[in-house]
């Protein structure tokens, strides 16, 4: 049984975030406190088991929860100031701001372990990331579930197409054998040292072999140790509603606008029984949107005086990265130096 956690958890490490800034920055703090202030990795005794246990908990409860994927810290920490209680780093996010690219798998491991951890120290919500295919084999899974546990995710999704992968809303995708699947899921639970890092199985069967199928390989990820499943794509919402009654363990469901899947909502979805809503590349959508926009009337007008009311202001721009914690740690720090060199 893993311990049981109530959604404040996290918020409790927050708030154990803020005091312990407001303790660096005092005369009295200690040496003991020396660490970096930001994000849960740095604020959080406990960097990776809090964010795991928290998502463990979540997972436990019977709702659903609403997961947006972000691309960086700054829209991770976005998400959490509006009160969303688990992200999820996008891989196809990723292959987009990072690279200009579509996603077709041209993202490596190293790219995503990094981008991956800013987000990690950015945020004391739990993190699930997108592992793609475990980039290889087994062998290689094994090292992408070590990179990523210690990059202080909380999950991370793998799936069953073959290497290069394709976005999961895209015609022409293949699929690997179900027994390499298998050993994939495998590898990682071996390779995971949190017995609470969440594993999710994805499979994308419905698009080359059917959803009989697809519940098949389902069923198989389950039994080789799978904590979350994750059927890609469902064409209807008779298939969407068939995906958890099928199941034992807890579902996930990709809401894609414009993808496959019929966008349905949440209490819809809780009925269903699902447990997680992803919204992978909703918010990078949104974005994009505001950002042509912008650069539209920039680019017209000459002047972003028309837009002021539409942007962040300069305010909440520095309150969302923190900026006072970290100017009150550098005055902290500053005069205990002069005092420590001056004697006094």
């Amino acid at each position: 049984m893993h311990p049981t956690r109530s959604s404040a958890a996290v918020a409790g490490c927050g708030r154990q975030r803020v005091h312990w800034l407001r303790e660096l920055s005092s005369p009295g703090a200690t040496e003991g406190s020396r660490a970096p202030p930001v994000g849960a990795g740095y604020a959080c005794n406990e960097m990776s088991e809090t964010p795991r246990r928290t998502l463990r908990a979540l997972l436990a409860e019977p709702r659903l929860h609403v997961v947006p994927g972000v691309t960086n810290a700054f829209v991770a920490k976005q998400a959490q100031a509006v009160g969303f209680e688990i992200v999820f780093t996008t891989g196809g996010g990723f292959a987009n701001t990072l690279l200009g690219t579509p996603d077709v798998g041209l993202t490596s491991l190293t790219e995503t372990v990094m981008l991956t951890r800013y987000v990690t120290t950015g945020v004391t919500v739990p993190v699930i990331a997108d592992a793609d295919t475990g980039y290889g084999n087994h062998l290689n899974v094994l090292r992408t579930v070590r990179e990523l546990e210690d990059a202080g995710v909380a999950g991370l999704v793998l799936e069953d197409q073959i290497a290069p992968k394709r976005c999961g809303h895209f015609e022409g995708k293949t699929i690997i054998p179900t027994e390499e699947m298998v050993g994939k899921l495998v590898a990682a639970t071996r390779a995971r040292r949190d017995d609470d890092l969440v594993l999710v199985a994805r499979t994308d069967a419905i698009a080359s072999e059917g959803f009989e199928t697809a519940i098949e390989r389902a069923r198989a990820y389950e039994a080789a140790g799978a904590d979350v499943i994750y059927v890609e794509a469902p064409r209807t919402a008779e298939e969407m509603a068939a995906v958890p009654a099928a199941m034992e363990k807890p579902c996930l469901i990709d809401m894609v606008e414009g993808g496959f899947t019929p966008l349905l909502p949440a209490e819809e979805l809780e009925r269903m029984g699902y447990r997680l809503a992803l919204y992978a590349n909703f918010a990078l959508r949104v974005a994009a949107r505001a950002v042509e926009r912008g650069l539209t009337v920039l680019r017209e007008q000459g002047t972003s005086a028309p837009l002021l009311d539409e942007m962040f202001s300069w305010e909440e721009r520095q309150e969302t990265v923190g900026f006072t914690q970290w100017e009150r740690f550098d005055e902290s720090v500053t005069a205990e130096a002069r005092r420590l060199v001056e004697g006094d």
